[in-house]
């Protein structure tokens, strides 16, 4: 396979949270394809296993779609962040939960077509509650669940959030004998 190079044009927008560049690519036909792709200094996902059998999901609502979604908790990063550091972080702010025992799992990009943000995911285990650190204006709530019913609620659709199905989905293969 040719390699080709790869630009930057121009900063179109910048948010506090993501910036929207237009970039562009040297084609092997040496025509040039140019795209705009959102910066995002990445996240993380939290799989937070209250015990053995049950899961602490989040009822989280969202702005962008106007309704809450079930999730597992996630933040973003800082640029430069430990992606374990903010793991900590978030699970704390978003549930109270403080875990005893870290493991990661496999990250993804989000959405590669058009955004560079990857997602750190991590399982936490042993874990002991405590009051959440919830940002001013969040509208968050714990959702403990069976394990079993949290992929229940996969099956029938009740789950919608993508980061938190590849979550579920990556855990219970690992489970399965």
């Amino acid at each position: 396979m040719e390699t080709t190079s790869m630009g930057t044009g121009r900063q179109l927008l910048q948010t506090e949270r993501f910036s929207v560049e237009e970039v562009w690519r040297e084609l092997p036909s040496g025509g040039r394809r140019t795209r705009a792709v959102i910066r995002h200094p990445g996240a993380v996902v939290i799989i937070p296993m209250v015990d053995e059998d049950r899961v602490c999901l989040i009822r989280n609502f969202r702005v962008a779609i106007g309704r809450p979604l079930l999730e597992l908790p996630a933040g973003t990063l800082v640029p430069g962040e430990d992606p374990l550091r903010a793991a900590d972080r978030e699970l704390i702010e978003e549930t109270g939960y403080r875990a005893g025992q870290w493991q990661p799992l496999p990250g993804f990009w989000v959405s590669p077509g058009i955004l560079d943000e990857r997602m750190h995911l991590f399982l936490a285990t042993d874990l002991v509650a405590g009051p959440p650190a919830r940002e001013p204006g969040e509208e968050i709530e714990n959702v403990v669940v069976a394990w079993d019913e949290a992929l229940a609620m996969v099956r029938r659709g009740e789950i919608e959030d993508a980061k938190t199905l590849i979550g579920l989905l990556l855990v219970q293969s690992r489970r399965q004998p």
